[in-house]
């Protein structure tokens, strides 16, 4: 039998898992180039991903408003799989004419998904397609993250003619390791690691301590309890879970089991696409697939739960998404991982080029249309909105001085969060008193948003800068986005920004310094985050864990957006059960809410409006943000609102959208 994981039980069993800061898992650092890929054994071997256009998005996004359009016929009629391929996804002819079109040139094809084809050769026959030299390289292992190895276009490929018109994306040319899990413990690397004791920040509404949490302390503060009571545990929900990274779950299970949760045996499936993600490992990110699934299954202990493991590289993470979106099982997805949206056109050879338009054909399109087709089944998708504030490129490219000179950053946004149809999550601090070891306090009067740029005193104390002191840019991502339109439930919110102007990024590795790009000044792009929740690491969370260097432990002061996401998977598997059916996309009933007034107003608020603090780039204020999105929830007041809204429709309206 467990001991239950209070606070006084995760201290004792407290396994220290070394002073990092964030989880890496992508490489990072210059890749060597080892030279055409045909000259390797990986080159006899090149499979990519071909996403191929919708019929009508025109058709599909006017359906989409009609399903979330309160007292339209069509309201919460969510379409099962076969009723989005029967109305949407591409023809039986365009995909045999695309498939033939690869097989002609000696490629082995497999439709896996109805918008989807994985196509497979050697390095000589990928060149010939797309017009481009294919290389091998490799990245150094450094303590963060293990060597790779990977194949890369060396020049910018282009699509064949013949199939452009059919074509979204292709995604997988370059396998590069590209995902960072959105997770980060306490403390920097240096200063703050080694000379921090446990934080005692006094919060209400929380029975351990902050840095000490459970999930049943993140029930107690965001008003799940009552859920509780009326026998919620999203029983009959499936929760979704797509990761880069393989787990034990024996973890979940002991995790769940200490805090006295009764779940079933059987309830986490794992499913491996494209070969999954290899064995555990804490350099592979796996920490963080076992915090998504004892966060999200703690929350709603009556749920099963699918875990979707995919090789990290941009084929991996558009497949274990297309897997999940087309099964159409899982009510519920999120995702903790993600990358700069700008990266696609960073990495070795850049996006593949349509040479009829110009238009890049890379997975910013393709992720566009797997999310839209989860949101017209019904499905929720929620994405962690990335540890780095304001400027999310900083986690990989770094800045070379504080205050970072002109250039060496740009206010910038993580993908998958940014996308349309996807609810980003982001971060907050709880309130309380932070005392470290050397005597410094700070106190944090009310909830707010995360950005460690309230630890400048103390680093200030110690002798270092913010950089040398590990806490820039790290805080709750949010901005807006230089690439993803605005949606339209985001028009007309008060607070929703442009692009900023002056946004140029200069490579300081040269000198002088070299111009990487100049992000569009303007563009009405998405806003995000959409929701918070507390985030911070000095005001996190305990997770159990079983690491490949020190084996199975109890670890604290965990935190990140990557808890954010998961929980609110949970939350809305309880919503499910309590609403006889999926909510889906939660993006329509949270701005409704906004431009109703009703979102904070009155005793009952489904939401709370966070006013204070940052994430080094915008301040959370009145309303919406780019540093809370929304605010957070009132969890219990929220599914008040959202049974409102559905009215008799809400007790079986949404049932269609599963299969």
């Amino acid at each position: 039998m467990h001991a239950k994981l209070s606070g006084r039980a995760a201290l004792a069993g407290l396994m220290v898992l070394g002073a990092a800061t964030a989880a890496t898992a992508a490489p990072t650092g210059a890749a060597v180039d080892l030279g055409p890929a045909a000259n390797t054994a990986d080159g006899n071997h090149v499979a990519f991903t071909v996403a191929l256009k919708l019929r009508n998005t025109a058709a599909a996004e006017a359906t989409l408003a009609s399903l979330y359009t309160p007292g339209s016929p069509q309201f919460h009629q969510f379409l099962r799989s076969g009723d989005f391929k029967a109305q949407f996804a591409p023809t039986a002819d365009t995909v045999a004419r695309v498939m033939q079109h690869f097989r002609s040139a000696g490629f082995s094809v497999t439709q896996t998904t109805s918008t989807q084809l994985v196509v497979s050769g050697n390095a000589n026959q990928v060149e010939a397609e797309f017009g481009v030299p294919l290389h091998e390289y490799e990245v150094p292992a450094t303590a963060d993250h293990a060597a790779a190895r990977f194949h890369a276009p060396a020049g910018s490929p282009t699509l064949p003619t013949a199939i452009a018109d059919a074509v979204q994306g292709v995604v997988g040319l370059d396998s590069r390791p590209r995902y960072r899990p959105h997770v980060i413990r306490s403390g920097a690397r240096t200063a703050l690691a080694s000379l921090k004791s446990v934080t005692s920040p006094q919060s209400s509404g929380t029975t351990n301590p902050p840095g000490l949490l459970t999930v049943q302390d993140f029930a107690q503060y965001y008003d799940v309890n009552p859920l509780y009571a009326r026998g919620l545990s999203g029983r009959g929900s499936t929760i979704g879970i797509v990761t880069l990274a393989s787990f034990t779950p024996s973890d979940a299970f002991t995790y769940w089991n200490s805090l006295g949760l009764k779940v079933s045996p059987k309830r986490i499936t794992e499913i491996q696409v494209d070969g999954g993600s290899g064995p555990p490992s804490d350099k592979s990110g796996s920490d963080e697939t076992t915090l998504d699934v004892e966060q999200s299954g703690g929350i709603a202990p009556g749920a099963n739960i699918a875990v979707y493991e995919a090789p990290n590289t941009s084929q991996g993470f558009i497949d274990a998404f297309a897997a999940a979106i087309d099964a159409n099982q899982a009510d519920t997805i999120s995702v903790s991982w993600g990358e700069w949206e700008f990266f696609d056109t960073l990495a070795v050879g850049g996006p593949v080029v349509d040479p009829v338009t110009g238009r890049n054909v890379s997975s910013l399109q393709a992720f566009d249309d797997l999310f839209l087709q989860a949101a017209l089944q019904g499905q929720s998708m929620y994405a962690a909105a990335g540890d780095s504030g304001a400027y999310d490129e900083v986690r990989d490219l770094g800045v070379p001085a504080y205050p970072p000179p002109a250039g060496s950053q740009v206010l910038s946004v993580d993908d998958p969060a940014a996308q349309r149809w996807m609810t980003a999550m982001g971060g907050t601090t709880l309130p309380g008193t932070q005392t470290f070891n050397n005597g410094f306090s700070v106190n944090i009067a009310a909830e707010q948003a995360w950005g460690w740029d309230y630890l400048i005193p103390l680093c200030t104390q110690l002798g270092f800068d913010p950089v040398s002191c590990g806490i820039y840019s790290v805080g709750g991502g949010g901005g807006v986005s230089s690439f993803v339109p605005r949606p339209f439930y985001q028009e007309g919110i008060r607070g929703i920004q442009n692009t900023a102007s002056g946004q140029t990024l200069l490579d300081f590795t040269q000198s002088p310094p070299a111009l990487i790009t100049t992000l569009p000044a303007g563009f009405h792009g998405r806003n995000v985050p959409d929701l918070s929740l507390n985030s911070d690491p000095e005001t996190g969370y305990v997770i159990y864990y079983t690491s490949s260097v020190t084996g199975p432990g109890v670890a604290t002061f965990f935190g990140g957006t990557s808890f954010a996401a998961p929980q609110f998977n949970g939350v809305t598997a309880l919503f499910d059960q309590a609403l006889h059916g999926r909510v889906g996309l939660m993006n329509f009933a949270l701005y409704r809410l906004a431009r109703s007034g009703d979102a904070y107003e009155g005793r009952n608020a489904p939401l709370r409006d966070i006013t204070a603090g940052d994430n080094w780039g915008y301040s959370a204020h009145q309303g919406y943000d780019q540093a809370t999105g929304l605010g957070v929830p009132d969890v219990a007041h929220l599914l008040r609102a959202l049974a409102d809204e559905y009215g008799d429709q809400g007790d079986q309206g949404n049932q269609n959208g599963q299969d």
